[in-house]
């Protein structure tokens, strides 16, 4: 028996086209489905595919069984499906990539790089010693690949890097531990995604427990942060923040959060790097071969969504 597999571009097609088993079937978002697609049982929506018109589209499929992802983000699908569909991540995917995002933002604040660039073109020399990420205390909220890859990544620096997971384990704070800890730190780097649980985690509580001139770097989801929280603390010159995502996203032209003193912002881009989607399909295609040989795809999504 062959499963058809709704995949949105080449790389996707050649991907799947390899697996034993499965038959890929190409589709372009907005465009009449391709002959055969009421057979597909797996649907693949296109990376960061953030529309409502792609879960309509997914739940069009009448013997849809599975939705593999690109990205490690699920929550725009969570609630949105048939209960017999399954989702799967991209887990895995993109980790080193936005591990190398979080290394240069903390780099570029630490290093005043952003400040050097603006003195460049106005042609002014300002010598003058920055601040170093060498001997920093950095705590990772989170515990998956990405942090896991940060971690590797800090560790030449010289720096103390503690995970914080769900649950306390050898070598990983629970997130009860929290308030204790982060007094303790120079930045707090967000690796979380979005759940019941962490949704709005990052507080004015929260935030007021940072110490003062500590960073808040939020490679998660935007709405992990209470945007006006964080707002009023980088107003104050208190805290300094480096974000990928925010809450709304995008963000408006007009949003008080662009002008912030303290902030360095970036659209999203932590996991779009060269080679983001052959890394997503390398995944994807894992998890669909699984599905494919009537096997339980690992990157599947738990109750804590």
């Amino acid at each position: 028996m062959t499963v058809t597999v709704l995949v949105p571009d080449e790389h996707g097609f050649a991907a799947v086209s390899r697996l034993e088993g499965a038959r890929a079937l190409r589709y372009t978002l907005g465009e009449p489905l391709p002959a055969g697609a009421d057979e597909a049982e797996v649907f693949v929506p296109t990376f960061l595919a953030a529309k409502p018109e792609t879960v309509t589209l997914a739940r069009s499929l009448p013997k849809l069984r599975l939705v593999q992802l690109l990205t490690a983000g699920a929550e725009m699908w969570v609630g949105k499906l048939p209960p017999e569909v399954m989702i799967s991540t991209g887990r895995g995917a993109h980790g080193a990539s936005t591990a190398e995002w979080a290394i240069t933002g903390l780099l570029t604040v630490y290093r005043e790089f952003t400040e050097f660039a603006v003195a460049q073109r106005e042609h002014r020399w300002t010598q003058h010693r920055t601040d170093t990420l060498h001997g920093k205390r950095i705590l990772l909220i989170g515990a998956g690949d990405l942090a896991i890859e940060l971690r590797r990544m800090l560790e030449p620096f010289d720096t103390t890097v503690e995970l914080v997971g769900t649950r306390a384990r050898d070598g990983v704070h629970g997130v009860d531990e929290i308030p204790e800890l982060l007094p303790h730190f120079d930045a707090v780097v967000l690796m979380v995604p979005v759940t019941a649980a962490t949704v709005g985690m990052v507080d004015a509580e929260f935030l007021s427990r940072m110490p003062d001139g500590a960073i808040l770097v939020n490679a998660a989801r935007g709405p992990v942060v209470r945007t006006d929280d964080l707002l009023r603390e980088l107003e104050s010159g208190r805290l300094r923040a480096i974000l990928d995502v925010t809450d709304p996203e995008p963000l408006p032209a007009d949003h008080p959060l662009w002008d912030a003193p303290g902030l360095l912002l970036t659209p999203h881009v932590g996991g779009s790097s060269s080679g983001n989607l052959q890394r997503g399909w390398k995944v994807a295609a894992t998890q669909i071969g699984r599905y494919v040989a009537g096997e339980r795809p690992q990157n599947l999504i738990d109750g804590e969504y």
